[in-house]
């Protein structure tokens, strides 16, 4: 071979060592909290001691670990994870604009994340806060024991006793083990979408709630924190002013928050970046084991292959309850169905959901995330 040949071989080598795959334009990101900005902040150069401790300092923690102990659904190690995720309707300190505390605080908002094998696809079943359960016996948060009961509304269970007793009530429900729980609070979910620069979403309807503040008409907005606030709390302003209405505005409110997070830019802005971390950490309850923010980060990191359209969200089986048209029951067997499904790691399959009351409302023909 000549050195001219040779020269055009290398040449021809080099070309292909240079080729790379088209990148992914759609860089799915489930930062529905922006957890996963809290580790670039932290690894991210200069100060990272400082940001390390400040964010640090910001997450709350429950051993929930300690609080259960050895009593609960086997641990079953097949890669997937199941998180419990609350919003409180705490009114104490600055949630006290949206009213007073009827006794301690309930959770307004209670979804079971499924997270499959592989970490690219997840399921998530919303729990309606007025379904009438078997509440289990539980340490209740001032020492003393609350016995539970039949017909106990499920959001009473975090009245009673706290995340602890949340947890203990979802696992005996779903026979399915907690890997984690989060919780977010009003203000801090405020925040956290003012700093990401809002939420765009379409109102086919005019949507107005006094008791939510929430004042919308018909057509495409930017949701501030106070406004995405009151579209996720909102009973009123849409469907039978049930529960179920405000759990599919909260559905459609997370994919459109999902869709819209890889373009808000958090990276080119390291202020925002922090600030965004900063937030999230501030917004958050964790269990123990995400207690800091190492932990909370690789956690985020291990969900960022998950975008909206990777996730499947219903509302867990129910019926309106004949004895009370403000409280439902759920559907045993349908709920088995999907208790099974996610403890085997497999799809929730639709005849599950199909007799539910939970998934018929027409908030599609309301809000969409276009």
């Amino acid at each position: 071979m000549t050195d001219e040949s040779r020269a055009a071989a290398a040449r021809k080598r080099g070309k292909r060592g240079r080729r790379r795959k088209p990148r992914d334009k759609r860089k799915k990101v489930l930062v529905g909290t922006a957890w996963a900005a809290a580790s670039v902040v932290v690894l991210g150069g200069a100060g990272a001691g400082f940001l390390y401790f400040k964010l640090n300092g910001n997450i709350k923690g429950v051993d929930i670990n300690a609080a259960l102990g050895t009593n609960r659904p086997p641990d079953i190690d097949n890669g997937s994870q199941d998180i419990l995720v609350l919003g409180s309707d705490s009114r104490s300190g600055k949630n006290a604009k949206y009213g007073k505390d009827e006794g301690a605080a309930r959770s307004d908002t209670a979804m079971i994340v499924h997270v499959y094998k592989g970490h690219q696809k997840a399921s998530v079943v919303s729990i309606p806060r007025d379904t009438l359960i078997s509440r289990p016996e539980c340490a209740s948060e001032d020492g003393r024991t609350d016995p539970g009961g039949q017909r106990q509304m499920f959001n009473t269970a975090y009245e009673v006793g706290g995340p602890a007793c949340a947890v203990k009530t979802v696992e005996e429900m779903s026979g399915i083990r907690m890997d984690h729980y989060l919780e977010v609070d009003f203000t801090g979910f405020k925040k956290l979408i003012d700093t990401l620069g809002g939420v765009d979403i379409t109102t086919k309807k005019a949507i107005h709630d006094k008791d939510s503040h929430l004042d919308l008409d018909a057509g495409t907005h930017t949701l501030n924190g106070e406004q995405a606030l009151g579209l996720v709390r909102t009973r009123h302003g849409v469907g039978d002013g049930s529960d179920l209405g405000r759990i599919q505005l909260q559905q459609a409110f997370i994919k459109a928050l999902l869709d819209q997070v890889k373009e808000v830019g958090v990276f080119s802005s390291p202020k925002k970046l922090f600030d965004l971390a900063d937030d999230a950490t501030s917004a958050v309850t964790t269990d123990s084991d995400l207690n800091d923010v190492k932990s909370l980060a690789g956690f985020a990191n291990g969900l960022k292959g998950i975008g909206a359209g990777d996730m499947k969200m219903v509302t867990m089986p129910i019926q309106y309850d004949p004895a009370d048209p403000n409280r439902v029951l759920p559907l045993e067997e349908a709920d088995r169905e999907v208790w099974d499904a996610l403890r085997a790691d497999r799809p929730i399959p639709k005849s599950a959901t199909d007799k539910s009351a939970g998934d018929r409302g027409a908030v599609g023909s309301v809000v969409s995330s276009g």
